[in-house]
């Protein structure tokens, strides 16, 4: 007799969400433990489906003898004959046999070895699904919490979000509906499934961001980085493959549009989006915004240390509340920032030659007083509307032409004045190398220290000086035999 298991079969389909075959095989264990209950074992029995798997049918194989020994596994001739009437000694048979005639404790054995491979089967399908989504976004609804954890409903099982992936900006109530992002699928020991989401991870801001950001999802723009305080602040440093295409803008969006979506996903949650780059030192002025830095000098590169400087008004703004802007900044560019002032960098004991070192490291020449570290905006836009704009035009400046400036004091001046001499290294166009010696004295010039002269400036000399009193060059005596 052929069972009828197209209800069944249709129910698997849409609430387990179970394909044929596996249908099949669960429908397949549960006849063979009841035929097993039954008969004792399943070596001679046989499970038949029809083409849909919409019926299914037991039947038992048996051999056809002259005498029956075994009734489950032989059956007489004569008998055989009346089930077919071509059947021969040495021939085998199958018996179709009737579920509905095991007795009771075959049926129940078999239900419940449907029920553990039902749930079986749920989970191993479930763990492969939420396996498969690891990093991706799901919409999920609060349902209850318990020591800080939440759990909630994720239509076909249950997650849960630890207190640690929470959010302190956050408060849900029940049934409200959480957006988060699946980072672990375990099995537990009890056999059941474990799905772990989390408002915290940095890639839950970057798949937020590339639903919000067209650009992003096609790989237009790439993300560099993302570091984070959840709750607090974001930073994020982005990059174009295009040059037409502005990185920032397209993350911002117009108007802010993109990034109020974002902000707004994250309870208030402060962003800073911010060019790549992979200079280190514009890196580092990116990464210190919304703060204006003037300069960034590279103390150590091998030990990525370096050094910030602001004027007095930004100073708060590149270190941010409790340090979070700067600390922030140094996880995104890995380096460690340390944020002065300019009068906290003039007090700091590091040598001139050192300070230009630095800085020709990376290939600086300071041309413009504008290009100068630390220089008042006020005073070069003076100087500028005099017709000063370069350092060179600063230099040539001649008494009577400063004593012109009305608007500028001697204070704003000295201060330039430093500036250029911490920073610039001046090289008259006649100035000659320190190690040309000096002109040799004469065999039969008299013997008085007073008779040679510096062969540079034409002071007095005499032959135990090894540099000139007056202008400094370096001073070498060399006689030749006639």
């Amino acid at each position: 007799m052929a069972i009828d298991l197209s209800e069944a079969v249709q129910k698997l389909k849409e609430e387990r969400g179970m394909s044929e075959e596996l249908i099949r095989r669960t429908i397949e264990s549960i006849l063979l433990a009841a035929y097993k209950r039954r008969f004792g074992n399943v070596e001679h029995a046989i499970i038949r489906f029809s083409d849909e798997a919409r019926k299914v049918s037991v039947y038992t194989k048996k051999n056809i003898v002259d005498g029956v020994y075994d009734p489950l596994s032989e059956i007489d001739l004569a008998e055989a004959r009346e089930l077919n009437s071509e059947a021969e000694l040495g021939d085998e048979i199958l018996i179709e046999e009737d579920p509905k005639e095991f007795d009771r404790i075959s049926v129940q054995t078999a239900k419940q070895t449907a029920k553990q491979s039902l749930r079986d089967i749920h989970k191993d399908s479930l763990y492969a699904e939420y396996k498969d989504k690891i990093g991706e976004l799901v919409i999920a609804y609060y349902q209850r919490e318990r020591n800080g954890t939440i759990y909630v409903e994720l239509g076909k099982t249950e997650g849960i979000l630890p207190k640690k992936f929470q959010s302190p900006r956050e408060t849900y109530g029940v049934n409200d509906r959480i957006k988060a992002l699946i980072t672990e699928v375990n099995k537990t020991s009890t056999g059941g499934l474990q799905i772990v989401l989390s408002r915290t991870h940095t890639d839950f801001v970057r798949a937020i961001f590339e639903i919000e950001v067209p650009e992003l999802y096609d790989k237009t723009v790439e993300i560099h980085k993302i570091v984070r305080e959840p709750g607090y602040r974001t930073k994020m440093a982005v990059y174009a493959k295009r040059d037409d295409v502005d990185p920032v803008g397209a993350c911002v969006g117009l108007k802010g549009v993109r990034i109020q979506s974002v902000i707004k996903e994250l309870e208030g949650e402060k962003i800073d989006i911010l060019k790549y780059d992979p200079d280190p030192k514009r890196f580092i002025k990116n990464a210190l915004s919304p703060a204006e830095v003037r300069d960034v000098i590279i103390l150590d590169e091998g030990k990525h240390q370096a050094l910030a400087v602001v004027a007095d008004s930004q100073f708060s703004l590149a270190i941010g509340k409790q340090g979070m802007n700067v600390k922030l900044a140094n996880r995104l560019v890995d380096w460690n920032i340390d944020v002065k002032t300019d009068l906290q960098f003039a007090q700091m004991d590091i040598a001139v030659e050192s300070r230009r070192a630095v800085s020709q490291l990376f290939g600086d020449e300071f041309s413009r007083l504008s290009e100068l570290p630390g220089a008042d905006k006020a005073t070069v836009k003076a100087l500028k509307n005099h017709g000063v704009d370069f350092i060179e035009d600063y230099i040539d400046l001649t008494p009577e032409k400063i004593a012109e400036f009305q608007d500028i004091t001697r204070e704003q001046l000295d201060q330039i004045q430093k500036i250029i001499e911490e920073y610039v290294e001046i090289v008259e166009e006649d100035e000659i190398p320190e190690d040309k010696p000096a002109k040799p004295p004469s065999p039969d010039a008299p013997e008085e220290d007073s008779g040679y002269i510096c062969p540079d400036c034409g002071a007095k000399i005499t032959l135990d000086m090894t540099n000139c009193p007056n202008c400094g060059i370096g001073l070498s005596f060399e006689y030749e035999e006639e």
